[in-house]
């Protein structure tokens, strides 16, 4: 005998749930706005070979940048519009990654937002808090998604310290918290001449290591801070190498006030290797991230031990593709260091360390409003 047929209200289900998994099984098209960022070569080569993503097409102008990603990767001329309205039109992306100078953020976002697409950017989030709050407003108003893509982000070394602090508690009530990041400067590492012109113009960049790498520290601080701004902001800046970086910093110490508690935030461009550490002292231990996959832990009374963290055997490590992904398709919306939500207040410490810089003294951030 044979069975009844389905009632048509459960073949449309069926329906949706088939339409669904197609829709989810299908590679999110991203669009790219820029090259002007040396990030942009290290994406499409993360991007080589993932069947979760593909390119669907780059607005560029610069007819030099063009042809060097084009011999690089093998990109078609097909793939490369003069303007946002053109990728939109023909190449229809389904959410866009932004390799602009920091200075061209707000635009990308707002062209975006208005499309409807959910936008990775470069760190840092804007030029300054102004921008960061134009930003914002764009992702309110159109209901998208906007990330700040920092490679420490996807480092398990930090999430576990994370984890070790704020989940498990182990070491106490925080006291104490110090980032270190950069490294022996933009073009002693071999940046490109293209980066290298706008990077170290404060005009397209916000400033040099004070901003370039000030970023990572206080985007790590205010995740250990559970997005807590601090109280007050005290920054120093010098210039060592003036000669190679005439029109901004290479070098600063950001110091952040929080009650009962302290960050310091260490940037260089002269640095002798890459370093990105993370340190978190509290009343009972400390937890140390050296590097990206290797905690170091002290209790009070306990000898330190050391471990690596990598992903569980099996499984694929997350990085920005994947989790943008799982963003544009609504399975995710973004949390800790890559949120709209820290990055605003990174960008109000960033704002307050320059006003120190420039004037000298405490600058105190206002406690009642949001970061917004």
């Amino acid at each position: 005998m044979k069975p009844p047929p389905a009632p048509n209200a459960f073949r449309i289900i069926l329906v949706l749930l088939c339409v669904a998994a197609c829709a989810w099984a299908a590679p999110v098209r991203l669009g790219m706005v820029g090259l002007e960022h040396d990030g942009a070569g290290p994406f499409l080569t993360a991007l080589r070979g993932r069947t979760e993503a593909k390119l669907a097409g780059i607005v560029e102008t610069n007819r030099d940048l063009i042809d060097h990603y084009q011999s690089l990767y093998g990109l078609g001329p097909e793939l490369f519009y003069t303007n946002f309205a053109d990728l939109l039109a023909r190449a229809h992306p389904e959410a866009v990654i932004s390799f602009t100078r920091t200075v061209d953020h707000a635009a990308v976002v707002q062209e975006c937002a208005a499309a409807g697409l959910d936008v990775m950017l470069e760190k840092p989030l804007a030029i300054n808090l102004a921008d960061a709050r134009k930003i914002a407003a764009a992702a309110r108003k159109d209901a998208i998604d906007v990330l700040v893509d920092y490679e420490t982000t996807w480092q398990p070394a930090y999430r576990s310290v994370f984890d070790l602090v704020r989940g498990q508690h182990i070491i106490g009530p925080v006291r104490q918290l110090v980032v270190r990041a950069g490294h022996r400067g933009p073009k002693e590492i071999g940046c490109s001449t293209n980066f290298l012109e706008w990077l170290t113009d404060p005009a397209q960049s916000g400033g040099g290591a004070l901003v370039d790498f000030g970023c990572y520290g206080a985007d790590l601080e205010t995740w250990m801070m559970e997005g807590r701004r601090p109280l007050a902001v005290v920054a120093a800046v010098q210039q060592i190498k003036p000669e190679v970086y005439p029109k901004v910093d290479d070098q600063a110490t950001i110091i952040l006030e929080y009650p009962g508690a302290q960050g310091i935030i260490q940037a260089s461009w002269n640095a002798p290797y890459d370093v990105r550490a993370l340190e978190v002292f509290g009343r009972q231990g400390y937890a140390l991230a050296p590097q990206g996959d290797l905690v170091r832990v002290r209790k009070a009374g306990a000898a330190e031990s050391e471990f690596t963290v990598s992903p569980p055997a099996g499984a694929a490590p997350e990085d920005e593709i994947s989790y943008f992904v799982a963003v544009a398709r609504k399975q995710k919306h973004p949390e800790g260091l890559c949120s709209l939500e820290i990055n605003l207040t990174v960008m109000e410490i960033l704002d307050a360390a320059r006003e120190s810089v420039q004037t000298g003294r405490r600058i105190e951030l206002p406690q009642a409003a949001p970061a917004q």
